[in-house]
């Protein structure tokens, strides 16, 4: 059985910084995010980054990718970014 990666890979935070640094209009979408999915407590804990609970990003990689632990493709998270902006004016109704 493949168990899937419990984070991504720091190679892929760095591409996926790059990814989102090339979008302007993300940066704050982003900003928010990063704050949304934190793990609580994050600050007490090496690598003192604000990255999402390791089960929770697990869980995510597996239903999005399947179980092979492959690290998603940084453009993935720009169109998520994308999506998360926009979400507010879909739901609203307007």
């Amino acid at each position: 059985m493949n168990r899937p990666t419990t984070t991504v890979g720091w190679g892929w935070l760095v591409g996926a910084t790059l990814a989102v640094l090339r979008h302007p209009s993300l940066w704050v979408t982003a900003l928010r995010q990063v704050a949304r999915l934190a793990a609580p407590g994050w600050w007490r804990r090496a690598p003192f980054l604000p990255l999402p609970d390791p089960a929770y990003l697990r869980f995510r990689l597996v239903t999005a990718y399947g179980g092979d632990g492959a690290d998603p493709n940084p453009h993935d998270l720009v169109t998520y970014l994308h999506w998360c902006r926009a979400w507010p004016e879909v739901t609203s109704g307007s």
